[in-house]
């Protein structure tokens, strides 16, 4: 027996070399698996950088090209101005509206059962699936010169379309999904208990929507304001249908860009641009803030 274990400890490499052999499968192994996350972020970092930052400097670039003064001659005119002017009233207009709305569908979808509820998660969906083409077409048949009710606006002297309430409601339309499918999630995971035990220490409905429900959704309403503003100022599609495309009165700011650069105004059109991409860094920016917030307050 002593010489067995004599001999054993005589060879210890014998004993070691197993285990070196299976730690080599074990570091390739691990090494390869590494670079899956490497390839994967490598992948998706030049997708952003040729489909998103690229093009994005590429409209700074192009803005400043003709110098400074060019720049703030382009902003300045009265034109592009007034079209700066619409595209922040119909925002200021449509994002109260759809906070509104959103809250109240919101609450109501995720608070009680109600006959119809599929449904109006499901209108609420529209926006999404119908292009805003076809909605700015649905405006004008209903409240264009021959639409159904153009005849009875023309008798008051009311305008609709080709106007700013035209764009407004259309804007309106595209946008007003935002806050509700924001906060439908939030208000469902939340459940019903802490309203309930409001209710039973007498708290009004009104009270319970202030003081508990919406403290608690707080960062989603937020959100849901940001990306709702957002979408606000740069649609396109359906406010061009309903505009008219009228000069420095119902042109807004990316319908103005469109009409500079078919008219070859190239510095012009992406000095035009320029604020709209300037306002979308600043959504990104403070959609950041948000979201650190909310995971900083969860924490």
């Amino acid at each position: 027996m002593l010489a067995v274990l004599d001999e054993v400890a005589a060879k210890p490499t014998a004993l070691a070399r197993p285990a070196a052999v299976r730690s080599g499968p074990l570091r390739t192994s691990s090494w390869k698996a590494a670079l899956v996350p490497i390839a994967l972020i490598t992948i998706a970092l030049l997708y952003v950088a040729v489909a998103l930052l690229i093009p994005l400097v590429a409209v700074f670039v192009e803005a400043f090209r003709k110098g400074v003064g060019h720049y703030f001659t382009s902003i300045s005119d009265p034109e592009a101005w007034s079209a700066i002017q619409l595209t922040f009233t119909a925002a200021a207009i449509a994002v109260p509206a759809n906070l509104v709305f959103g809250v109240t569908a919101a609450w109501a979808i995720a608070k009680f059962d109600f006959r119809g509820k599929a449904l109006l998660i499901t209108l609420i969906d529209l926006p999404f699936s119908v292009s805003p083409v076809v909605t700015g077409l649905v405006y004008v048949l209903i409240f264009g010169l021959q639409g159904w009710l153009g005849p009875w606006l023309q008798e008051h002297d009311i305008k609709i379309i080709f106007a700013v309430p035209g764009i407004v409601l259309a804007t309106i339309f595209v946008t007003f999904p935002f806050v509700a499918r924001e906060l439908i999630p939030l208000m469902q995971a939340q459940g019903r208990e802490e309203e309930e035990a409001a209710v039973v220490l007498g708290a009004s409905g009104w009270q319970t929507l202030w003081r508990v429900t919406l403290p608690n959704v707080k960062w989603g309403l937020l959100y849901g304001v940001i990306l709702c503003n957002a979408r606000a100022m740069g649609e396109f599609g359906a406010v061009s249908v309903v505009s008219g495309h009228i000069r420095g009165s119902t042109n807004t700011l990316p319908l103005h860009v469109e009409i500079l650069y078919n008219e070859y105004n190239f510095a012009a059109a992406f000095a035009c641009a320029s604020l709209l991409a300037f306002l979308a860094l600043v959504t990104l920016v403070v959609k950041t803030v948000v979201e650190r917030r909310y995971l900083a307050s969860q924490r």
